[in-house]
């Protein structure tokens, strides 16, 4: 299993919010840049980031920082946050990142985001992120009424790099995963599904782990100590399942 580190960006600095909500706003560091190197130091080979601002706002703002770190690790890097054009997907590949992870975009405009998946192979992510098992959109800011599952399935035949299927009500809380949400997402889904939202502790890493999830990122543990990473990362196992974009040519 993979862990991705994760960096959410705000007003460029690196920050961590409770539940998704803007007004619960913790900041860790006014570097993004150093903490990204940080996190290759200990050993991580993939770096989440999110643009808060794009997520909020429906475009990217932060990508002048995104270019930064992108440009100072050699790791695969993948950003979600605001990207809902083919321009902006364009725009963000060539910046160098990996693969960019989408979720309003792909629950409100499905056609337009199938294309995109067949245009850019392998380089798109779903981003799921549920609040009691309904998909949630715009920055976590509004509830649809569209099951996670139900959502992931619309998708099964399009070529997918992975899902980021995200908890709302444990993301940023250090109250441990919703294992049971995780795994059943990933038994229900033919492509790689990475957890994300209440990683407190390696045991949440081994348990995944167990549960056969493809990846986890974690997010405010680290910035509180609660993990450190090479034990996660060694909890983990180390099995990468990702496909670069050198390896699907």
């Amino acid at each position: 299993m993979q862990i991705w580190p994760a960096i959410d960006l705000l007003g460029g600095n690196c920050v961590r919010l409770e539940q998704g909500d803007y007004q619960r706003e913790t900041v860790f560091a006014d570097d993004p840049i150093a903490v990204a190197k940080s996190f290759q130091d200990q050993g991580a080979r993939h770096l989440h980031l999110v643009d808060l601002d794009g997520a909020r706002d429906g475009k990217p703002t932060n990508l002048d920082t995104v270019r930064k770190v992108v440009d100072s690790v050699d790791m695969q890097c993948e950003l979600g946050g605001g990207v809902r054009n083919r321009e902006t997907i364009q725009s963000l590949l060539e910046v160098g990142l990996d693969r960019l992870v989408l979720g309003t975009s792909a629950l409100k405009n499905a056609d337009w985001f199938r294309q995109m998946c067949q245009e850019y192979p392998q380089r798109l992510v779903l981003g799921i992120d549920a609040r009691e098992g309904m998909v949630a959109t715009d920055g976590w800011l509004e509830t649809s009424s569209t099951p996670a599952v139900e959502l992931a399935n619309r998708f099964s035949d399009v070529p997918l790099a992975a899902i980021v299927y995200t908890d709302i009500a444990t993301d940023g809380m250090l109250a441990g995963p919703n294992l049971s949400a995780m795994a059943q997402m990933q038994q229900h889904v033919n492509v790689p599904v990475v957890a994300s939202g209440g990683v407190t502790t390696v045991e949440d890493v081994r348990a995944l782990a167990e549960a056969g999830l493809a990846a986890a990122i974690i997010g405010r543990a680290l910035y509180a100590g609660n993990i450190n990473l090479p034990e996660a990362l060694a909890a983990a196992g180390g099995t990468d399942y990702a496909r670069t974009p050198e390896s699907t040519t």
